[in-house]
Formats: structure tokens, C-alpha cells, sequence
């Protein structure tokens, strides 16, 4: 049988590593991308490996959209040089960054930095990569559970993960006549350096989403990663134009 393989953006930390290492397990290959550190996502590789999985590493700018038809090639030719393919099978649109600031506060270039990375990014590089998406694949995009609940400080993040969830109906809609489905994950609060590490590293803010969690604690990147791995899972192929909150039961 031959490989599947999954394309995660932002392979190289936190949720996405969590979710490439996940999904190597269940031996999918994994072409993993990284933006600002090379050498985290080359250990990520070199883990994959050494596990006896196949992986390899791109450079992307998720926000830079100049630079996708570009990276399209580099992918077309790490699939032919580890797989000997022209295809892969999951795309996992992961990559991003936190920025929290009040409303009235909120910059142009904030918001800009947000929409580029977490809405415009991932609307032209899927679009991009349709053709190397094996028929029957599968997408699955990362929201936020701050698209249900609001917290102070991060109206722009969780407006571009709300404008995601929609563009993921019409995903699943109009990408069906291949037998690509397109669902939509929704993490809670999770221990990573995401947004400067604040869940993790303040114990106040943690105990405080422990409180608010139905579960009794905060996420871990193995709740995330598992749950990426069982969403890509043949078992859930039946399955499209969802948004799945993973978060613990915050804030019920």
C-alpha cells in the first residue's frame, strides 16, 4: 500500500509538531513547514526518522503569498524525491501567531499581520496545492475556541479563525465532487509558546482555565495532536464541513 502523506504548516513547534509526530506514528509521511527556525523543524525530521518514518522540511511564509507557486515546486519535488509521488493526501493548515491587544487599541498592521496568516494565507495556499491533493484527501484547517467564546484582547485573532470556519463549509462544499472533505478544529487554551507561552508559564492564568475547564486542567499538545490524528483517521472519512472544539469543555 502506498504512503499517505500530510503537508503540516508550522510543523516545526508546539501543536504542529505535535500533530506531525502524531501522525508519523500512524505511519503517514509527513512534509512539515517552518517559517523562523530551521533547526527546530530539522529535529522534528530528524525524530520522524529515527522512528522509522519519512519526512522532510520546507521553508514557508504562510503570509506571503508571493512566494506559494514557489513553494508549490519545492513541494512537488520533495514528494518525488521521498515518495516517488506527484500527490499527498492530508493538508493540515497549522501555521500561525497570537496577538493580543485591546480592541480600541488594535492596529492596522496588527490586524494585517493576523489576516495575512491566518486567513488570506491559508485561503491561496490550499488553492494553491489543490492540484497535488490526491482525490478523496483531506483538509483540515485550526480554529480557536475564542470563535465561541470572547476573552478580552483578541477580537482580531478570533474574527480570522471565525472567517476560517466559514471558508471550511464552502471547502467541504465545493471540493466534494473529488471526495476531499474539509473540517475545521477548534483547540482551547494548550500548553505551547504559542502567543509567548503565557498558558504554560503563568500559573495564575493556568489555574484560572483549569477552573473554567470542565476537564479540571489546561490542554496539552499530545489532546491536540491525538485529535488531529483521529479527525484524519479513515474512520472519520464520512465526516465533512465541521468545526470540532477540542478544548476540554472551556468555558460551558
Amino acid at each position: 500500500m502506498t504512503q499517505r502523506i500530510a503537508l503540516v504548516t508550522g510543523g516545526g513547534r508546539g501543536l504542529g509538531k505535535n500533530a506531525a509526530l502524531k501522525l508519523a506514528s500512524k505511519g503517514i509521511g509527513v512534509i512539515l513547514t517552518w517559517n523562523s527556525n530551521e533547526k527546530e523543524a530539522q529535529q522534528v525530521v530528524d525524530e520522524i526518522r529515527q522512528s522509522g518514518g519519512k519526512a522532510a522540511a520546507l521553508s514557508l511564509n504562510v503570509g506571503n503569498i508571493s512566494t506559494f507557486p514557489q513553494f508549490v515546486k519545492q513541494v512537488q519535488e520533495t514528494l518525488q524525491t521521498h515518495w516517488q509521488s506527484d500527490t499527498f493526501d492530508y493538508l493540515l493548515n497549522n501555521a500561525g501567531v497570537g496577538i493580543n491587544a485591546p480592541y480600541p487599541a488594535f492596529t492596522e498592521a496588527q490586524f494585517d499581520q493576523l489576516l495575512d496568516i491566518h486567513f488570506k494565507g491559508p485561503f491561496f495556499l490550499t488553492q494553491n496545492l489543490l492540484a497535488l491533493i490526491n482525490n478523496g484527501g483531506r483538509i483540515l484547517n485550526v480554529s480557536t475556541g475564542l470563535s465561541r467564546f470572547a476573552l478580552p484582547g483578541y477580537s482580531a485573532y478570533a474574527a480570522m479563525k471565525g472567517a476560517m470556519e466559514v471558508l471550511t463549509r464552502y471547502q467541504a462544499k465545493e471540493l466534494g465532487e473529488r471526495g476531499i472533505t474539509a473540517n475545521i478544529i477548534a483547540p482551547g487554551a494548550i500548553e505551547t509558546d504559542f502567543s509567548g507561552g503565557n498558558v504554560r508559564d503563568n500559573a495564575q492564568l493556568n489555574a484560572y482555565i483549569a477552573s473554567q475547564t470542565a476537564l479540571g486542567r489546561v490542554g496539552l499538545p499530545d489532546d491536540i495532536g491525538d485529535a488531529i490524528a483521529a479527525l484524519l483517521s479513515d474512520e472519520l472519512a464520512w465526516m465533512t464541513a465541521q468545526r470540532i472544539e477540542v478544548s476540554g469543555g472551556m468555558f460551558l
